[in-house]
């Protein structure tokens, strides 16, 4: 079980401690360690910062159960986070300028890659901090604890979760109820299975087949014979589960956790950061009056945090101000599934996971498909003055795991929704979830992830760019690049079959059809906020009323798609580029890997080419010689630089990284 925040363990060490000003939800901010690093001047500070919510506060009440929250002496609720901030020792060699970094299931390297380099050579301020109550404390992980939500007399608030079960080894007896799956951290109201549901199935689309209670058990049998140990977070059946089906519990859940204060946890801390002067013990802030500009980032479900956050109107704090100037939801196309009792922040986008049944367009747009009235995910923030610049980003594998078409033509798939004044969108071209390694590889090593060979097409490069672009509107009013994404009016999304994108038949490869993850409408009972993805799911697994129309990225002759901004490796390719890919084997072999893409190389010569059966012109056929492809690198570097989608150093390397490859050499 995890450690409470309010506890002695969370106030042993105490450096320095920091009071709230004025409207500020930080009631203290305790330094526990500080650090140099490196040579550039730089320290790490971390520790806990400690904060309450009013309960009755206009821009508290939209989080999911907080009005059943304990409350202190003062009549509010209580939560801790922890945080990580590096900063310029000498904070008077500061730029001004705060990045706050989301981390994804608890962890984010601030010292990892070159944007974080660039933003430390600038004199910027780093932060990331916990917003995620289930995880459990580890070193290394920023983690949010919050209070449990219990009605008025003490009882326990209970109802439905589910949880899956699949590709488990043969004769396996025991599986846990995994934390940060589906079912979160939902523990059972009580272990008598016969009030809860064990299902199995042949297929995902199977006859699905109950199994009688008296043959499994809440409990551990890896030590002790059916029915074992009871173990509330595990499940034992009696003649072990079997690969070859996929299991489904339904079980009812006590005593949620109040999850959604994690939006509330990051709006006040960057708040207090950014505003907060002094305590009364004269203890200073420790970038007190140096941030004049805050920029946010956040990759997959950091992304989707992000969305959230400014869907649900947190960028404003209590005081009415402003929380974040600009924001970077990177890779993520829906909301995240937090604000839910018995949330799964963890969760992705698999079938029954809450996420896509929202706003996700950042204009205006009638749901005339789930009969929703217009909205837009800046309403919010637009009627307060609080909208950040956004520069929303991602690639080819979010439309076809992560059900971007939404975002952009609505649930209709029948208009372009256009995009107000404050936001950009880049879409990266021929990428998985991420992007790749990069580098000019024509014949990959074989790997086991994948029906395919896994795609390197890097998108790092460019979201370095587009970084920058953000923080450069943010801080001088630059204007970032003109967007770049596929359209429905220039037919650059069509219906995800291969005839409608144009995919080459390719010896030995599956064709795209059937191959994207549908976005269903669900239906999860009355008390769900389907606007907000937030409330109460009393439904569960919830039935699919109907599937909505989706869009991918129209593709050329070699299977490569056709608009945003790609990447240098995408204009000069070695193969074929795509967002999805399948699984190698298992219970969902042949069917869409998650987050993944896939590469398919081009024949080196015209003779291999016509031996395979491939459609494509060979490497030889197409540059000729070694000199000829780094030309065309070079060129297409150029050509990124010149419009802001590269930067100049980035540009060089590849260039150099393409002159010592063996593609036609």
């Amino acid at each position: 079980m995890r450690v409470s925040a309010f506890g002695p363990a969370f106030a042993a060490v105490a450096l320095l401690v920091l009071a709230v000003p004025g409207q500020a939800q930080i009631t203290r901010l305790v330094v526990e360690r500080t650090e140099p690093l490196g040579h550039d001047g730089y320290e790490r500070l971390t520790g806990h910062a400690y904060g309450e919510l009013d309960p009755q506060h206009p821009l508290n009440v939209i989080i999911t159960d907080l009005e059943f929250a304990p409350r202190n002496a003062r009549g509010l609720v209580e939560y801790a986070t922890t945080f990580t901030i590096l900063k310029p020792a000498n904070m008077a060699t500061a730029s001004g300028v705060l990045l706050y970094f989301v981390p994804n299931r608890g962890r984010f390297n601030l010292t990892g890659d070159a944007f974080l380099a660039d933003a430390r050579a600038q004199g910027h301020v780093l932060v990331a901090s916990g917003w995620q109550g289930d995880l459990e404390p580890a070193e290394g992980t920023e983690t949010l604890a919050v209070p449990v939500a219990r009605y008025p007399d003490g009882s326990s608030i209970t109802g439905p979760v589910l949880a899956r079960f699949n590709d488990m080894p043969a004769g396996t007896k025991t599986l846990p109820i995994l934390r940060g799956g589906v079912a979160g951290t939902a523990d059972p109201a009580n272990l008598d299975t016969s009030k809860a549901t064990l299902t199995r199935r042949a297929s995902d689309n199977g006859q699905v087949v109950p199994l009688r209670s008296s043959d499994w058990a809440f409990a551990d049998c890896s030590r002790t014979p059916f029915p074992g140990t009871p173990d509330p977070r595990k499940v034992c059946l009696r003649d072990g589960f079997d690969p070859a089906y996929l299991y489904e519990l339904v079980y009812t859940a006590k005593d949620p956790e109040v999850l959604g204060i994690g939006f509330a946890a990051t709006r006040d801390l960057i708040s207090y950061l950014r505003y907060g002067t002094q305590s009364s013990a004269a203890t200073s802030n420790p970038v007190a009056g140096r941030i004049t500009s805050t920029v946010s980032f956040g990759n997959s479900q950091s992304g989707t945090y992000l969305r959230g956050f400014i869907h649900l109107g947190f960028n404003q704090d209590t005081a009415g101000r402003i929380v974040f100037d600009g924001s970077n939801p990177n890779i993520s196309a829906r909301l995240l599934a937090m604000n839910i009792r018995f949330a799964a922040p963890s969760a992705g986008a698999l079938i029954y996971e809450a996420g896509s049944d929202g706003v996700v367009w950042w204009s205006g747009y009638e749901d005339v498909a789930r009969g929703r009235p217009q909205a837009a995910l800046l309403d919010r923030c637009t009627a307060t003055d609080t909208c950040p610049k956004i520069v929303d980003t991602f690639g080819s594998a979010e439309f076809f795991n992560q059900r971007a078409s939404p975002t952009l033509v609505g649930t209709g798939a029948d208009r372009d929704i256009p995009l107000p004044p404050n936001v950009r969108r880049y879409v990266f071209p021929g990428v998985r979830h991420g992007g790749g390694p990069g580098g000019f590889d024509a014949e990959p090593e074989p790997d086991d992830c994948c029906g395919l060979p896994s795609n390197p097409n890097s998108s790092d490069e460019s979201l370095r760019a587009l970084r920058t672009a953000l923080v450069d509107w943010v801080v001088n009013g630059t204007l970032p690049p003109p967007s770049q994404y596929p359209r429905l009016d220039r037919g650059e999304l069509v219906s995800p079959t291969r005839a409608a994108m144009g995919f080459p038949a390719i010896p030995g490869v599956p064709l795209p059809d059937g191959i994207l993850n549908p976005l269903y409408q669900y239906d999860f009972g009355p008390e769900f906020r389907y606007q907000d993805v937030s409330g109460v799911i009393t439904i569960q697994p919830p039935p699919i009323r109907r599937v909505l129309p989706t869009l991918v990225p129209k593709v050329d002759a070699d299977g490569n798609e056709t608009a945003g901004v790609a990447s240098v490796l995408h204009q000069v390719p070695l193969g074929t580029y795509t967002g999805w890919n399948t699984f190698p084997s298992g219970f969902f072999a042949g069917r869409i890997l998650t987050n993944g893409g896939s590469f398919i190389p081009f024949a080196r010569t015209r003779s291999e080419r016509l031996a395979s059966g491939d459609p494509r012109p060979s490497l030889e056929e197409r540059y000729g010689t070694h000199d000829r492809y780094v030309a065309l690198v070079r060129a297409a570097a150029e050509r990124l630089v010149r419009g802001r989608y590269l930067l100049q150093d980035d540009a060089d390397r590849l260039i150099e990284e393409a002159e010592a490859s063996h593609v036609l050499n």
